[in-house]
């Protein structure tokens, strides 16, 4: 039985379980990387105000299907093995955990490529509805166009405009 490459939850993430069961009884496996993205709380990159807390929304079976689509992309171009996306919904605070993304290969250069890869696209084209309280009040955060560009050196265009 095999892990589920996608998981949408609402409770925190053990990352030393998720990559042990990433690369678990594949003896290929050479490289594994990840990337954990954290509530940021301060004030940089938040327009000038402390997020207190953030709430991410999302839209069940779609929000699976476009990831299990991103992964699939990612297995055509790069060398992968496997890959897992997990990604928490709900309320949550700073310095909580929000998402892992996690590739496994026979070599690093293609489980960089292919985490980095992943991250880009979740982070543009993924159905996610993401808002933050801060002192002002509440905001729903919109795609960044740094966001955008990132996806663009893929040779995949960003649908935020």
């Amino acid at each position: 039985m095999s892990l589920p490459r996608t998981a949408i939850q609402t409770a925190d993430f053990d990352v030393s379980a998720e990559l042990a069961a990433l690369r678990q009884h594949d003896r290929r496996v050479g490289a594994v990387c990840s990337f954990v993205g954290t509530v940021r709380g301060g004030y940089e990159g938040n327009n000038g105000a402390p997020v207190l807390s953030m709430e991410l929304e999302h839209y069940p079976g779609m929000t699976e299907k476009a990831i299990e689509a991103m992964i699939d992309e990612a297995q055509r171009r790069f060398d992968i093995f496997a890959a897992r996306v997990v990604h928490r919904v709900g309320l949550l605070q700073p310095g909580d955990q929000i998402v892992l993304v996690a590739v496994s290969s026979a070599h690093r250069g293609q489980s960089f490529q292919a985490c980095e890869f992943l991250m880009d696209y979740l982070k543009t084209q993924a159905p996610f509805w993401k808002k933050e309280a801060t002192p002002q009040g509440a905001r729903w955060v919109d795609a960044r166009v740094s966001d955008d560009a990132a996806l663009a050196r893929w040779g995949i265009e960003a649908r935020n405009a």
